[in-house]
């Protein structure tokens, strides 16, 4: 049982704590210590790696409505949600018109990878490539295309909602290239391949950049009509319906 504590104070870097061992491995309250050492350090690393995948807020899978779409593969993201991909470094293509919950599932799947200890970075693609096309110097610029490389789990959410320049695609190509086989990103968009030539018009990567984004790829196509369009109808018959109520209810004060 000493062994065992003792490595685990050797794993936690506990060395004064090591250089007392004789005097006080066989004390009880020691194994409390490291399990608070260990504990504390979880805590922390997961409050840092949830800072830094940047999810922002997110509708939980489990209040997602499977019914709304007309075409959703469920068993397919529940299967994603499992995390196995990761292990097999292959990567998820989320594919549908707006408004159908492509960025909820993609944050979802990350927020779950985040939990079970992994490194995440979700952000769209606007300001992704944004970000990394405005930085002039080419030491910055390889250091940050270096932290997109090694996340566990790159997010890009919104591929193909804006147009982008020959630059752009350079640098999504960069990113999604030095990712394949080794590390998994999860691509939201609302075009088929096919339409991504609208998105980098002229762009000479192109087909190499779908081809290494889609090799050993899971590609999960959603139809279906806006939610936000539903949520954004059904607050407005709300409110129609209490201007109503409160119209009624002070003509009969009125009377």
């Amino acid at each position: 049982m000493t062994d065992i504590l003792r490595e685990r104070a050797r794993a936690l870097g506990l060395h004064g704590l090591l250089a007392h061992w004789g005097e006080i491995g066989e004390h009880d309250w020691v194994a409390e210590l490291i399990a608070w050492e260990e504990d504390e350090r979880r805590s922390r690393s997961l409050k840092r790696r949830l800072t830094e995948a940047r999810l922002g807020q997110f509708k939980p899978l489990a209040d997602f409505d499977w019914d709304w779409p007309r075409r959703c593969d469920r068993m397919a993201i529940e299967d994603l949600m499992g995390l196995d991909f990761l292990t097999e470094a292959a990567n998820v293509v989320l594919v549908g018109p707006n408004g159908v919950g492509k960025s909820t599932i993609a944050a979802n799947i990350a927020h779950r990878a985040v939990l079970e200890g992994h490194t995440v970075r979700f952000a769209t693609a606007a300001t992704m490539l944004g970000e990394l096309a405005a930085i002039d110097s080419d030491t910055l610029l390889q250091r940050r295309l270096r932290f997109y490389a090694r996340q566990h789990l790159l997010a890009i959410d919104e591929v193909g909602y804006l147009s982008y320049s020959n630059r752009h695609a350079d640098l999504l190509f960069h990113i999604v290239s030095s990712r394949s086989r080794q590390r998994s990103t999860i691509i939201t968009t609302n075009r088929p391949f096919s339409e991504w030539g609208e998105a980098f018009p002229n762009a000479a990567c192109l087909v190499a950049l779908v081809d290494r984004l889609v090799h050993n790829a899971e590609i999960i196509a959603i139809d279906g009509d806006s939610w936000r369009r539903k949520e954004a109808e059904e607050r407005a018959r709300a409110r129609s319906a209490e201007r109503r109520r409160r119209r009624k209810a002070t003509g009969q004060r009125r009377a």
